[in-house]
């Protein structure tokens, strides 16, 4: 994204700039005028083919369409020293692309060989190859960034357990993405992997040495061993395993203050640990269950379970609001809109919407389809213009993150989806997503059967039930309502 232009001066720069008419200082006489330096800037990035056949950069202007430099006349230096390309130079009569390829050659040499080390060779082109090289040259000479890759490239191999030696930071996540994505490095599971690293710390929290043995043993054979067994752990599968873990932390914590031990633990110790705090106390039920089948607590012991409260849901004139905001205004982007259809027209999750691919979507001129079910749904117009819009652009193309993304909606980190949670956050300026979703489905439920609305939708009857119930009951209060 370029700088936002200062504000122009007329009593300093009296003679306004020829292309874009504002009074900025003019650094360059052209043949179609005086030209600020904004508009300079801007000219060098201009490609294209000229009307005469020539390819590369289009800096001068006839009949307001760009030219290249022998048709139009302006003198413009954008011929690289180094690779004898037309584009903008950075330093030295190189280009960006040069002066980038030379940067990643010298961060990931070897010292003792002077050369890149054949394991990282796919890394360093990734780095050189991208789209947009000021940027990566901008990323690449963060201080941070420079000192991690320095690092790397003196591993005795690339491996992940040789990553995870280095120190921990988002940089080393970011890299580490960008080793899997092009082949230095196996993939593997994220978060199972992140589940166990943040396991570790969190044992320090234990105040008891024979309590943290046991908390060591309940992520291992319980969390983990789930999470092991799983073709990949989804993000609320690692975001309840950490608050269960948390919390049964918190609770050890506490009979270890009372001087309690957890095989002594009793009924009035348990009724005092939720009578003094908050409902969330309640989520220790599942690790006193994992304690009790163990034998490392009593048996007969009962704890309240915690019970999450009653969501609420979008009414139906609200839905109505939504969907024209979303569908008619241009207030969210064409990545947003297409991934609110989905929530507020076809009540999905947002998890599920963010791990969409492109194999569940098909794109030609006639139509639009997505697949949530077992079935393919076609979007009409006008809810399928955000999603032509997407296929056309998907975004995050310009790095080496998405070499050959088939996600839909593509996320910052290099080969992932986007965050559901970020996704969620930006959808929030027009609705919530769990209202919005849980409104759908009460509607949905009003017209058609469970069975179809289970199969289209890709939900398991028995939720879709427990919904058309809601419905049915919210339908006969009216009723009454209206009677009385």
């Amino acid at each position: 994204m370029s700088r936002p232009r200062k504000a122009e001066d007329p009593a300093r720069w009296p003679v306004p700039c020829s292309r874009c008419d504002q009074h900025h200082k003019t650094v360059a006489n052209w043949p179609d005028g005086g030209v600020c330096g904004y508009c300079y800037q801007q000219a060098k990035r201009i490609r294209g083919t000229c009307a005469c056949g020539h390819e590369g950069v289009l800096p001068g202007l006839i009949d307001g369409a760009p030219a290249c430099r022998g048709c139009s006349g302006v003198r413009l230096n954008v011929d690289c020293k180094s690779c004898g390309a037309e584009d903008e130079l950075h330093s030295g009569g190189r280009c960006w692309s040069c002066v980038l390829g030379d940067t990643v050659d010298s961060l990931l040499a070897d010292p003792s060989r002077g050369t890149v080390t054949p394991e990282l060779v796919p890394h360093a082109a990734a780095l050189k190859s991208m789209k947009r090289a000021n940027s990566g040259l901008t990323w690449i000479r963060q201080e941070h960034v420079t000192a991690f890759l320095r690092q790397l490239a003196v591993v005795p191999s690339v491996t992940h357990d040789a990553v995870d030696e280095l120190p921990s930071s988002p940089t080393r996540e970011y890299v580490r993405g960008l080793l899997v994505e092009h082949g230095v490095i196996p993939r593997r599971d994220e978060l199972n992997a992140l589940y166990g690293e943040w396991a570790k710390q969190a044992l320090d929290r234990v105040d008891d040495p024979a309590n943290r043995d046991l908390v060591r043993r309940y992520v291992r054979w319980h969390h983990q061993r789930r999470m092991n067994q799983m073709d990949e752990v989804s993000r609320g599968t690692f975001l309840r395993s950490k608050q269960t873990v948390t919390v049964a932390i918190d609770f050890l914590n506490w009979l270890t203050a009372r001087g309690v031990a957890l095989a002594e633990l009793q009924q009035g110790d348990l009724d005092a640990w939720q009578a003094e705090g908050s409902t969330t106390r309640g989520i220790a039920d599942r690790f006193l269950k994992w304690a009790i089948k163990t034998n490392a607590a009593p048996s007969g012991l009962k704890m309240v379970p915690h019970r999450r409260g009653t969501s609420p849901r979008l009414s139906a004139s609200a839905q109505d609001e939504a969907v024209q905001q979303v569908v008619h205004t241009d207030q969210l982007t064409p990545r947003d809109r297409a991934a609110a259809i989905l929530v507020i027209v076809f009540g999905q999750q947002i998890d599920d919407v963010a791990t969409l691919t492109w194999d569940d979507v098909a794109v030609s001129d006639e139509l639009v389809t997505v697949r949530l079910g077992t079935i393919e749904i076609a979007l009409p117009d006008p809810l399928d213009v955000p999603w032509r819009q997407l296929a056309s652009e998907p975004g995050h193309g310009l790095t080496a993150a998405h070499p050959n993304s088939n996600w839909v909606f593509r996320g910052t980190s290099p080969g992932r989806h986007i965050y559901p949670g970020h996704l969620r956050q930006r959808l929030r300026t027009v609705f919530s997503t769990r209202a919005a979703r849980l409104g759908t489905l009460h509607e949905l439920t009003k017209l058609a059967p469970v069975p179809i609305i289970a199969e289209t939708l890709g939900y398991a009857p028995a939720t879709i039930e427990r919904h058309a119930i809601d419905s049915a009951a919210a339908y006969a209060e009216y009723v009454a309502a209206v009677r009385t």
